[in-house]
């Protein structure tokens, strides 16, 4: 399957590739479809930077861009100049997906990643997920607020905590009414 790199995206033109991608593990959206079922995938699909760099690490795609083909190392510095923090991003969505966990971004919740166990559409993403560093400090007032949103949309908040290079602690934030 191959992907073209337009500026910070990857699309896949190739319509029967599109939903083979998103069938199989919920990759990108269908250009144009908002909540798209697999059967009406009639349209190319775009991809984020940290997703097109898991699929071509795990040669599920090759990307090119004006016909050169990116190899998997330029296509990580093609990110890092995306994404603050790209290294920690990656590992904690890369932890979910070899998982099995369906993983998006999570932009509309004002977190880094949304995570689903089955997929968008199927069920509703239990968990939100915000990556920290290790020494960054977490003030009361972050997790009140990261509190009250997961609450109000009904999902777990999860803090993401690299640990080196291949670790992720996590630490699972539950509210509830005494």
């Amino acid at each position: 399957m191959k992907g073209e790199l337009i500026e910070n995206r990857v699309i896949v033109w190739n319509i029967e590739d599109s939903r083979k991608l998103f069938s199989n593990g919920y990759y990108g959206k269908p250009i144009g479809i908002p909540k798209p079922k697999i059967e009406e995938i009639d349209a190319p699909l775009i991809l984020d930077l940290i997703e097109s760099l898991y699929l071509l690490e795990n040669k599920k795609i090759t990307i090119s861009k004006l016909k050169q083909k990116i190899t998997v190392q330029q296509m990580i510095e093609i990110c890092k100049k995306e994404h603050h923090d790209f290294d920690k991003k990656y590992l904690v969505y890369k932890n979910f997906r070899d998982k099995g966990y369906i993983i998006n971004p999570g932009i509309k919740f004002g977190c880094d990643f949304a995570v689903y166990e089955k997929g968008p559409g199927i069920d509703h993403a239990p968990f939100l997920i915000q990556v920290y560093n290790r020494s960054e400090p977490i003030t009361s007032t972050g997790i009140v607020l990261a509190g009250r949103l997961a609450t109000t949309v009904r999902k777990q908040f999860i803090l993401a905590i690299p640990k080196g290079k291949d670790n992720v602690d996590f630490l699972a934030l539950d509210w509830w009414k005494a």
